[in-house]
């Protein structure tokens, strides 16, 4: 069985129509909740991503409402998704995933976490898909041995293979 590893970015086309939102949507109603993770940090970057587009005009006041209400109530207050908080051993692991793979801190502390979290779901042989749209961190995932899925060039049938594995 895969859980999947969603970054703030993935998680936005999930409330901000862009592109990649509609395999966003299809991740959402094919698998559970419960199945999903996020970093901690990520769910401020969430919103200030949302806030963002409003402040630009991108959106407007019911959008941004309707936005805001379905990430409440999907994430802030269902309890479902998996909100990770980094120990201070995985942020300090991080640095080195900084230099090797040309990565931000934020995402070097998520590529820690995912890294670890994917040994733990392996050694009871499950595994974990990091769906980003960012390059260099989808980059740094292949190189160090995750499954990667990116909504903005992937397909559907990959993704299908990926919610329901062989």
């Amino acid at each position: 069985m895969n859980f999947f590893w969603l970054d703030a970015n993935a998680f936005v086309k999930r409330y901000i129509v862009e592109n990649g939102t509609p395999l966003i949507n299809y991740l959402f109603t094919h698998v559970s909740l419960e199945k999903m993770f996020c970093l901690l940090e990520g769910v401020g970057e969430i919103i200030s991503v949302i806030v963002r587009i409003r402040n630009r005009g991108e959106i407007t006041t019911e959008g941004f409402n309707h936005a805001k209400q379905l990430f409440d109530d999907e994430i802030i207050h269902r309890d479902k998704v998996k909100l990770m908080l980094p120990t201070e051993n995985q942020i300090t692991a991080s640095w080195e995933l900084i230099d090797q793979h040309s990565i931000n801190s934020t995402d070097a502390i998520l590529l820690q976490c995912a890294l670890d979290r994917t040994h733990e779901l392996r050694a009871n042989g499950d595994n974990l898909v990091l769906v980003s749209s960012d390059k260099r961190l989808m980059r740094a995932a292949m190189i160090e041995g995750l499954f990667t899925f990116n909504p903005e060039i992937d397909n559907q049938a990959s993704l299908d293979a990926l919610i329901d594995p062989p």
